[in-house]
């Protein structure tokens, strides 16, 4: 299907900003997909008998097997994924992970899953404020959740979800091109923003923005993002998608295989 831009604009009902947290163990960077080849080390050592017979021994090192990196289509997107607008002021995430959930095969409330997510001044480690708030603070005001938090719920329903940070451009387009659409923290309807360190009650930072949204990523090509916002469907630059999606840490939701 061709790419088409689209003028990106704010999107108009979003979910709030917060910053990122470093919590061990809470988050998982992805590992690099290939193998380095190793130099192959041969080491021959001869031994002379009393009796001038020459007995070589050699031994090799064994030449090791290289893993290469699949190569991902130039373009790709997935179909059958949904997308509805948000119920809550600041449901975004949740009206995310509901619409990704149902791609898998798995039907939940806004409602059950909104208040399902654990409650914390830190987005890190659960909802932050109300779901009724205004739209653009941050934290302690109401603000919404970031990735972990989200995956946990989402393992609750039996889903395989996993909060990651770090995330690169090809990490999401190998899930894309793997069939697998990626919730992904940006900055309004993927506009830049300004990330700070937020310190929670009990000495924990974590980095906020205003105006944190997520976006469902479902495709791509050489110069286009392709994903779903509030029941539409946007595409945007490469180079502003990885803008506005670095303000939180290239943080998302995806499929853990």
């Amino acid at each position: 299907m061709t790419f088409s831009l689209l003028i990106v604009s704010l999107a108009v009902g979003a979910c709030q900003s917060a910053t990122p947290h470093s919590a061990a163990g809470m988050y998982h960077t992805p590992s690099p997909s290939s193998t380095q080849l190793q130099t192959v080390s041969p080491a021959a050592t001869a031994t002379l008998t009393p009796t001038a017979t020459l007995t070589p021994t050699v031994t090799l090192t064994k030449y090791p097997t290289h893993t290469a990196t699949p190569l991902l289509p130039e373009s790709h997107s997935i179909k059958g994924v949904s997308s509805h607008r948000q119920y809550f002021p600041l449901g975004c995430e949740t009206s995310a992970a509901v619409d990704w959930a149902l791609y898998y095969g798995v039907q939940i409330t806004e409602y059950d899953f909104q208040f399902k997510l654990p409650q914390s001044d830190n987005p890190d480690k659960g909802f932050v404020g109300g779901v009724m708030g205004p739209w653009g603070q941050t934290p302690p005001y109401s603000y919404g959740v970031h990735a972990a938090p989200v995956a946990a719920t989402l393992r609750e329903y039996g889903l395989n979800a996993l909060g990651l940070k770090g995330m690169t451009l090809q990490d999401l387009k190998r899930q894309i091109a793997g069939n697998h659409p990626v919730i992904a923290w940006v900055i309004g309807n993927c506009v830049g923003g300004i990330p700070y360190e937020y310190t929670d009650s009990v000495g924990d930072k974590v980095i906020v923005a205003a105006y944190e949204h997520v976006v469902i990523v479902i495709g791509y090509d050489a110069e286009k993002i392709r994903y779903l916002n509030n029941g539409q469907m946007y595409e945007t630059p490469v180079e502003v998608f990885m803008n506005s999606w670095g303000v939180l840490g290239n943080m998302a939701v995806v499929a853990s295989e």
